[in-house]
């Protein structure tokens, strides 16, 4: 009863301080940050082994069956997954929103320890779900170029502008083909001339070398010096000499052949069934998720503005495309039907012909 005749005999105080609340909780709101992943502790663990140089079925029968059947009856245990690939061997074990984590780390590591592991397997590592690890954006890169200039495109141009941003922490590249130099060696030319394959690896690594050289200082400026020595072209690794026998040098490119080629690639992306490369932005902890995304955008699309203009000119484009297509289409009527008036004229004339003979005879 007290507070409700506080509230009737000073109206205006109340009024006062229902606004200040308002007021304050109109400026928090504006100013709260949004986040796809908030920052709090998920009730997840994964089981990480590693078996090298093993396929996914051998890794799924003597890791991942082992390990799930141990760690199963682990308690507040709301669901496990295995993933089994080559060479490793990932449990994601997740626990009720209540759980004590800690305690259950202590409780998963001991039971992951007990499993009758081979003896070349790594000790199983535990591991906690962050998820400002996940990037907060994926990028699909695709187009008429092959794969190795949209690799450089991606790596040299859009990831640097991208890294630039204030916000992003880093910038991956995924995908397409990674230039490399591939050198065969004739083992039957290296045999004859007597060399080995370690004396031209040795070569080739002390003639391809980029190393610091000290500082220069002259007077106020203070100069970075760096020994430059790599190679520029496929010719300058074919013309290294590896060599010397007698009075003669002996080139790479008389026991070996000397050519471009791409990595072994270890994922393979798709926008629309076409292959692609993805880059992936990460943000740095206390960036804003959509002002991160919004400036990623823009940086590569273009401000709302240039938006509109490009897909103007996009739209002038396939409407011309259309147009000539249209007259292309046109065009060709118009051919099919003078070759039908022609084909009719040789008939009527072919008729004619076929008359005044039956009229002779």
């Amino acid at each position: 009863t007290s507070g409700f005749t506080i509230t009737t005999r000073r109206p205006v105080a109340i009024l006062m301080v229902v606004l200040a609340v308002c007021v304050f909780g109109g400026v928090s709101y504006q100013r709260l940050s949004l986040n796809l992943m908030p920052d709090i502790s998920y009730p997840t663990l994964t089981v990480r082994t590693e078996y090298p140089g093993t396929a996914p079925e051998e890794v799924e029968t003597l890791l991942s069956r082992p390990l799930e059947q141990e760690l199963g009856i682990v308690p507040h245990l709301v669901n496990i997954s295995s993933i089994s690939k080559a060479g490793q061997s990932d449990i994601i074990l997740e626990f009720e929103w209540d759980t004590d984590m800690n305690v259950m780390s202590q409780e998963v590591r001991e039971k992951a320890d007990r499993v009758f592991l081979p003896q070349d397997a790594k000790k199983p590592l535990l591991l906690r779900y962050d998820p400002s690890l996940d990037p907060i954006m994926r990028i699909g890169l695709h187009g008429p170029q092959d794969l190795f200039a949209l690799r450089y495109l991606a790596e040299h141009e859009i990831k640097r502008e991208l890294e630039a941003l204030a916000g992003v922490a880093a910038v991956k590249v995924k995908g397409g083909l990674e230039e490399e130099i591939h050198v065969a060696l004739n083992e039957r030319q290296i045999s004859v001339m007597g060399l080995d394959i370690a004396q031209v690896n040795q070569r080739l690594a002390q003639n391809n070398v980029n190393l610091p050289g000290g500082n220069l200082r002259e007077g106020q400026v203070e100069y970075l010096i760096r020994t430059l020595n790599e190679f520029q072209t496929i010719d300058e690794i074919a013309n290294l000499i590896v060599a010397r026998q007698g009075d003669a040098d002996v080139y790479l490119r008389d026991i070996a052949q000397v050519s471009r080629a791409n990595k072994d690639r270890e994922i393979i992306t798709r926008v629309n069934e076409a292959e692609s490369v993805e880059i992936e932005i990460y943000k740095e902890a206390d960036a804003n998720i959509v002002a991160v995304a919004e400036q990623v955008r823009n940086t590569l699309y273009g401000l709302p503005p240039q938006r509109e203009y490009v897909e103007q000119l996009a739209r002038e484009a396939e409407e011309k495309e259309s147009a000539e297509a249209a007259e292309g289409e046109e065009g060709e009527e118009e051919e099919e039907e003078v070759e039908a008036e022609e084909e009719s004229e040789s008939d009527k004339e072919e008729r004619e012909k076929e008359e005044r003979q039956a009229e002779k005879e």
